[in-house]
């Protein structure tokens, strides 16, 4: 701002007294001081506003100007309503050393002129920064994300614009690693997907711990697959220059996302071959030269191409079409860039490299993907199933089979997102799974339903009680002390479960039933 703004419309009243020549002075901050020697303080440009209780005699005067010249200030604004109108000793001394001054009226308080000026330094810096976010656009589409990374960085550093880009499973994309933690990033992503899986305003806002964030959709990918620009700060105090930069910063970020994107084509279409080779049982020599080729397109640094694999298959209930293919896509990107996303019917298959560390790829997934729970609506769902490691492409067909099997494990489950592993195909929720939903219903109430209607009658809590006879495999001791009551309670409340239901919990075969049923449940 310069500093004969001050003597616009819009501003505070005043009068300027003297250096009408230097009105073209850069303002950069305000400081509001009463020191006889306030220099040591000044970083230079700044507006000095002083009620003049310095001034004792005519000479202090000469000796604030020229303390406040050699600190660098842009201009002086001295209050009127303590010690009454500016002597004329002060404005000759600001007049030989050519400092602006302005006489500020006994009814404008110091902190309306403050905030005006700080409001026309903050828009005026804005301005300037959404020129060069313009400028810089054209740049960062054609460079990798490290061009993010300087963007941010400039805006943090000149208009204390501290913003980051987020994926929704959290991960960083760019913004400075030490100022978020992997807590406040889940939390932030969450609260963004549930932000626009409500369909609110496209930004948002919310606070993790005592910090204010504003959160920016970028424009581009579907609603599980897009990323997020976070803004530390409420975007409704923002003027609309600060407002507009934030905004033209997402959309930068969105050409990034674009360039990506097409920089990816070859290799989803090559990887859409590749699942096509698996599901009609090629040749492994022909699965080999694909995936090599595939690999050979891999974003991430030179790596050997992997010996063991895991396939992955991922639905999803009530998203987009190809919403699940796209939040799973992105979510792998940055864990092993040597996956293969590709599309098998009406789900998603991911040939992944075998996870290292010593942690199966079903934890490793169940934990990348927990963020987008919160992102499903209430008929939202994704189920992944996940194979059993596969050395080489020969065993890539047999993975594929065991991962389409596990997921249908994990569809059979409760909840919005359910990851199911290699451990259960030889489980009874397998066949559980295979069951058709109407014999499960009619299996489930021939046993349950007149338990469930007396504990709704009676509050007997026959069901809890059920359930843990069975989890302590019959023992009325263990048993009754997890559900702390005594042992003649529980015996009488497995009496009534017998009563009501015809059935024998000491015979193995009924005990069985009971637990699929529960499982059912």
């Amino acid at each position: 701002m310069r500093i004969g703004a001050l003597l616009a419309a819009a501003a505070p009243p005043m009068r300027l007294l003297a250096g009408s020549d230097e009105l073209d002075r850069v303002v950069t901050g305000v400081m509001t001081t009463d020191l006889r020697d306030p220099s040591r303080y000044l970083h230079g440009g700044e507006l000095v506003l002083t009620g003049m209780l310095w001034r004792y005699e005519a000479e202090d005067s000469e000796r604030f100007v020229r303390h406040l010249a050699s600190g660098g200030a842009a201009g002086l604004a001295a209050g009127e309503a303590e010690v009454g109108p500016v002597p004329q000793d002060l404005i000759d001394a600001c007049e030989r050393h050519r400092l602006p001054l302005f006489g500020v009226p006994e009814d404008v308080a110091f902190g309306a002129v403050a905030e005006y000026v700080n409001r026309q330094v903050s828009a005026d810096r804005a301005a300037d920064l959404s020129a060069l976010v313009e400028r810089h656009r054209m740049l960062v589409s054609a460079a990798s994300g490290a061009g993010l990374d300087a963007v941010l960085q400039l805006l943090g550093g000149d208009v204390d614009l501290e913003s980051w880009v987020l994926t929704p499973t959290a991960r960083l994309v760019a913004g400075p690693v030490e100022g978020l933690d992997a807590t406040e990033r889940e939390a932030l992503v969450r609260a963004h997907l549930e932000s626009q899986r409500r369909r609110s305003t496209p930004a948002s806002r919310t606070r993790v711990g005592d910090r204010q964030f504003s959160l920016l959709p970028v424009p581009g990918g579907t609603h599980l697959a897009q990323w997020l620009l976070a803004v530390e700060g409420d975007i409704t105090d923002w003027t609309a220059k600060r407002r507009q930069l934030a905004e033209n910063l997402a959309r930068l970020v969105s050409a990034e996302r674009v360039r990506r994107d097409d920089s990816r084509t070859l290799r989803t279409r090559l990887a859409d071959e590749m699942i096509t080779l698996l599901q009609r049982d090629a040749a492994p020599d022909e699965l080999l030269r694909a995936l090599e080729a595939a690999h050979a397109m891999s974003d991430g640094p030179e790596l050997p191409l992997p010996q063991t694999w895991v396939v992955v298959s991922v639905a999803g209930q009530g998203l987009a079409e190809g919403e699940a293919r796209e939040a799973v896509a992105e979510a792998l990107t940055g864990l092993d860039d040597r996956a293969l996303v590709g599309d098998d019917a009406d789900a998603a298959v991911v040939l992944l490299p075998q996870p290292d560390g010593g942690r199966t790829a079903s934890e490793v997934l169940a934990e990348l993907l927990a963020p987008l729970e919160a992102g499903l609506g209430p008929e939202g769902r994704l189920t992944v199933g996940v194979s059993a490691p596969a050395d080489g492409v020969g065993g890539l067909r047999g993975a594929l089979e065991e991962a389409r099997h596990a997921r249908r494990i994990a569809a059979a489950r409760l909840g919005r997102l359910c990851v199911a592993g290699p451990e259960e195909l030889a489980s009874h929720v397998l066949l559980l799974a295979a069951v058709p939903d109407e014999v499960r219903r009619a299996f489930r109430s021939r046993l349950l339903d007149r338990v469930v209607a007396y504990d709704l009658e009676h509050q007997a809590d026959l069901v809890r009680t059920l359930e843990a006879f069975l989890r302590y495999d019959g023992s009325w001791t263990r048993c009754a002390a997890a559900l702390h009551v005594h042992v003649n309670t529980l015996r009488y409340r497995i009496g009534r479960i017998e009563e009501l239901t015809g059935r024998d919990l000491s015979r193995l075969e009924d005990r069985v039933d009971f637990f699929l049923a529960l499982e059912l449940s």
